[in-house]
């Protein structure tokens, strides 16, 4: 297409972004980032608490944020071209069903591929849905997600539960698929040890980041690294090629995108395959990291990745920092369980108290008046407890989730045509 179209477009594109909060530039990103350290490295001193800065905890931290990570990215495919995809679930089922049948025979790297196909299956479905008939979005990603819980239920129990079938006999069974092979891991030699050495000291600061580093290049998996690429070349593609420019000009104003000869039909396809593919993806790394597909596996990650893309404004950067802090939390309540959770409340208290002398300043005495509260609250729990329940530590992630989107859902800007019905021919 010509210089002029392709200028066209990036000036309706850049006439929505008045109103969208400034980008993050990348000193900014590292003052959070140095901030939230010693915010945690403190948190260690204060409460004792030490595998909140453990390179343990940030193992599992990565190994948990890469599939929410993925079935974000997913969403933001799906949604820069206006088809809300709620069905994120299903094909993250679907994925991870297919990465089993396919992950016992032939290996993970097969098994990836297969959750891949798996869940841009998926995608083409709701695509079909949608874009073709029309579908309300909603509506078709409910069903998406019923239909794969369904689907892949009721495959299990025909291929790997069969009586005298070679899965069975190879240890599957109604619930679960035979065991697969396992992914390669890789260590950075010499500076993963020496990292795990300076850790073990507890030095404010000094260890907490060694204890960070040492779980971000110790026993990493390949596939994780695949995915940090697919980010990085989201990015790319969406906010540096023409084909993104198009596509994201689909979800900003079709009609206006069609009159400027854009096929926007051809575009929302590409755009929820894709989106279907990566949720898929994150669906195998569930099934190969625990070496098998089990029924329930993705356990609402899914909505946690919907969450993710909501809280990361629909941009790739954004998803992986809610990635990170959804898989923190989720590491946090699989690894240590009460106590350190029980740390997290004094964070939480502290935060509530900033927002709520934040509102006051604003002038907003009743919202600062609700943190104001709320923080106290948390400071009396945990003064009076030693502990936190159980129940409340499963529920940790999912709570998380609630307060991150109430705290900054007022500074979202979705594209313009997200979930909005639209038929060929409209901008002609």
């Amino acid at each position: 297409m010509s210089t002029t179209f392709t200028s066209a477009i990036a000036e309706k594109l850049s006439g929505k972004n008045k109103g969208e909060r400034r980008k993050l530039s990348t000193p900014v990103v590292l003052l959070i980032v140095a901030g939230a350290m010693i915010v945690l490295a403190a948190l260690r001193q204060i409460t004792g608490a030490v595998d909140l800065t453990s390179s343990g905890q940030f193992s599992g931290a990565l190994a948990a944020a890469v599939p929410i990570g993925l079935a974000g990215l997913g969403g933001l495919w799906a949604e820069r071209a206006g088809i809300v995809n709620i069905g994120l679930e299903g094909m993250m089922m679907l994925g991870t069903f297919c990465a089993g049948w396919m992950g016992w025979q032939h290996g993970p790297w097969i098994a990836a591929l297969a959750g891949v196909v798996g869940g841009a299956v998926g995608g083409l479905l709701h695509a079909i849905a949608t874009v073709t008939f029309n579908v309300d979005h909603i509506i078709s990603g409910v069903a998406i997600n019923i239909l794969a819980l369904g689907v892949t239920q009721y495959l299990a129990k025909l291929w790997f539960g069969a009586e005298g079938s070679a899965a069975q006999q190879a240890g599957g069974n109604d619930k679960q698929s035979p065991v697969m092979a396992n992914m390669p891991n890789f260590s950075i030699p010499g500076l993963s040890d020496w990292l795990h050495s300076i850790e073990k000291h507890h030095w404010f600061l000094v260890s907490d980041v060694a204890g960070v580093l040492g779980g971000l290049v110790t026993d990493v998996s390949w596939l994780t690294i695949v995915s940090a690429a697919l980010f990085v070349g989201t990015f790319y593609v969406l906010w540096r090629t023409a084909f993104g420019l198009r596509l994201r000009s689909c979800g900003e104003s079709p009609v206006a995108a069609e009159s400027l000869g854009v096929n926007v039909y051809k575009y929302k396809y590409w755009a929820v395959i894709v989106s279907g593919g990566l949720a898929g993806l994150g669906g195998a790394f569930l099934a190969i990291g625990t070496h098998m597909y089990s029924d329930g596996q993705t356990g609402g990650r899914g909505y946690i990745g919907l969450a993710t893309m909501i809280f990361g404004n629909w941009r790739p950067g954004g998803v992986a920092m809610g990635a990170g802090l959804f898989g923190f939390m989720d590491s946090l309540q699989l690894r240590s369980g009460g106590p350190t959770v029980h740390a997290l409340l004094l964070l939480v208290a502290v935060l509530a108290a900033g927002l709520a002398l934040w509102r006051f300043k604003q002038g907003k005495k009743k919202p600062a008046i609700i943190s104001g509260s709320f923080a106290l609250a948390l400071v009396l729990w945990y003064a009076l407890t030693k502990t936190v329940p159980l129940e409340f530590v499963d529920a940790t992630p999912y709570v998380a989730t609630l307060l991150v989107l109430s705290l900054s859902a007022q500074r979202l800007r979705m594209p313009k045509a997200d979930g909005k019905p639209y038929r060929k021919g409209q901008g002609k």
